[in-house]
């Protein structure tokens, strides 16, 4: 199944193979959440992997935290490979307070390794 590409300001996803990568950006709170959560939700119901980027977030609260683990028990629950790219201190931080690591599995990446290039590729398969 093909997703049909999302842009916007918040979320760039891109679809290639099965595999979803999705970039988030901005502040994920309980505005943004509300715009978001039906993409998120078609995402991680139509991927057979997603990948989830939100290096590009400035902001995360307990509302967006929610957000995420809704994206990972969604696409876990259905079999999916889940992948979740995050640098942020602070969102890191909150992620090992909130003892959710396990089920996120927060990942670094080389910068530019999955937003851009992936992505790029992702354009030129469409």
């Amino acid at each position: 199944m093909q997703l049909i590409p999302r842009q916007g300001r918040h979320l760039e996803a891109r679809s290639s193979g099965g595999h979803t990568v999705a970039v988030l950006r901005g502040e994920l709170d309980l505005v943004l959440v509300r715009r978001l959560r039906p993409d998120l939700d078609a995402l991680a119901r139509e991927s057979d992997a997603l990948t989830l980027d939100i290096r590009g977030l400035t902001f995360c609260d307990a509302t967006g935290l929610g957000l995420l683990v809704r994206c990972a028990e969604r696409t876990r629950e259905r079999g999916a490979r889940w992948r979740l790219l995050c640098d942020q201190p602070r969102i890191l931080r909150l992620i090992r307070l909130t003892a959710l690591g396990d089920l996120l599995r927060p990942e670094s990446a080389p910068a530019g390794a999955v937003s851009g290039a992936t992505l790029a590729r992702a354009r030129r398969t469409e």
